[in-house]
């Protein structure tokens, strides 16, 4: 597994594929990551080093029809000793039916699954799926990465790239993690006689992208990032669109600048200012429909407004609370009394029996228990005085206080 790079935690001695290579056993997977990191090179890699069959289809393209076909031949292969490593890419564009169709040839050892997918499995696969598949997280290729695969590029074709030393940092800085997309880009680069090296804006031109131009003292991509959101967490909107300015000006995609606003909005203004998200999904669109450099002035608004709202990270430390707490408590049942009951066996087992319904309470609010019956209620979100939340902090002292008189809390 030395061919791929970039992620060493997996195929390392130590990483869960590194272990399954010495074993010479493989177990069903699922390689969750970004687009152009690897997902298909190593699994094909891992066919031939356990010594399987190496069966490749696309979500996108196939359907029952095609997978009735590759488990009739996989068992075939079976009979004859040869097993069968069955790729699947975009696994998460099957539906639940379809994903359910895997797990009896899954179980039987007719196919060992690799899937592949650029979607959080837990919310795109089935739990039956994830029960039985092991979910490996892929990384986004650093620059080291990237530069390892430029190198081979050079050393496969035996020729130098034609770049500068500042023309090649672009050039990776651009691929943003991407391997596919800077291989693709080395393809078009050695496709074209290109007499003298390329500096930053001639790469620019040639390849008919904005790449991120960094300047003498490295400054780059990840610093400039970094900047830009402290400056509008500590609400200096000056300091944030200059950061901002300097990421579009040097090449920065716009669509980078805006994922990370929305991620900002979410994370540190949250429910002070509810807006905030809206403004910044609103910037995206209007972007979207305009394109540049007209739709760079919403991208601009969207970075004052987050700059100038209200902080707060409440939401953002309620989520990780809350995740982990979920993780620790397993699969524990809600409390009977808030479960639908719509068969006879559900309703003489008592699922619903007691529920109060708010709306006929006084105040529109009941008082009921809502966790489950061996958890002590949690407190995960704590709303800050700021913005908006100052009225959500009162919403749920009123609510706790009626809580407490009607003998539930």
């Amino acid at each position: 597994m030395a061919e791929v790079v970039g992620q060493e935690h997996l195929t390392g001695s130590e990483g869960a594929i590194g272990r399954m290579v010495a074993a010479g056993r493989l177990s069903s997977i699922i390689l969750w990551g970004p687009p152009g990191t690897g997902k298909t090179t190593t699994a094909r890699l891992l066919a031939d080093a356990v010594g399987m069959r190496f069966e490749p289809i696309s979500a996108v393209f196939s359907g029952v029809a095609d997978l009735k076909k590759v488990f009739a031949a996989a068992k075939e292969h079976g009979r004859r000793g040869d097993k069968t490593l069955l790729f699947v890419d975009e696994i998460h564009r099957f539906n639940r039916a379809q994903q359910d169709g895997f797990l009896p040839f899954v179980e039987n050892g007719t196919v060992t699954l690799v899937g592949a997918t650029t979607e959080n499995p837990s919310f795109e696969l089935n739990a039956a799926l994830l029960s039985r598949a092991q979910v490996l997280i892929l990384r986004r290729l650093d620059a080291a990465a990237l530069e390892q695969l430029l190198d081979r590029a050079e050393a496969v074709t035996g020729r130098a790239l034609p770049l500068d030393a500042d023309a090649r940092e672009a050039l990776v800085a651009s691929a943003d993690g991407d391997g596919r997309f800077l291989l693709n880009q080395v393809e078009t680069l050695y496709a074209i006689d290109i007499a003298e090296p390329l500096d930053p804006a001639g790469l620019s031109a040639l390849l008919h992208r904005r790449v991120a131009v960094y300047d003498k003292d490295r400054e780059g991509h990840y610093n400039l990032i970094s900047a830009l959101h402290k400056s509008l967490r500590g609400s200096d909107p000056q300091a944030a669109l200059y950061y901002m300015a300097r990421m579009l000006v040097a090449g920065e995609q716009p669509l980078y600048v805006l994922r990370r606003l929305v991620r900002f909005a979410a994370e540190d203004i949250g429910l002070a200012d509810p807006q905030a998200l809206v403004q910044c999904l609103a910037a995206k669109e209007a972007y979207d429909f305009l394109g540049s450099p007209e739709g760079e002035v919403a991208i601009v608004q969207a970075c004052l407004y987050c700059a100038t709202a209200p902080k707060s990270n409440a939401a953002y430390m309620a989520m990780k609370a809350s995740f982990k707490s979920a993780r620790d408590t397993g699969s524990l049942m809600p409390p009977q009394n808030i479960l639908n009951a719509p068969t006879k066996l559900m309703k003489d087992v008592g699922y619903g029996k007691g529920y109060q319904y708010d709306h006929d309470a006084a105040d529109g609010f009941s008082g009921a228990n809502y966790w489950p019956d061996e958890m002590v209620p949690q407190t995960f979100y704590a709303p800050t005085d700021r913005g908006y939340e100052a009225r959500i902090a009162e919403r749920i002292a009123y609510w706790q206080r009626l809580r407490a008189e009607r003998g539930a809390g």
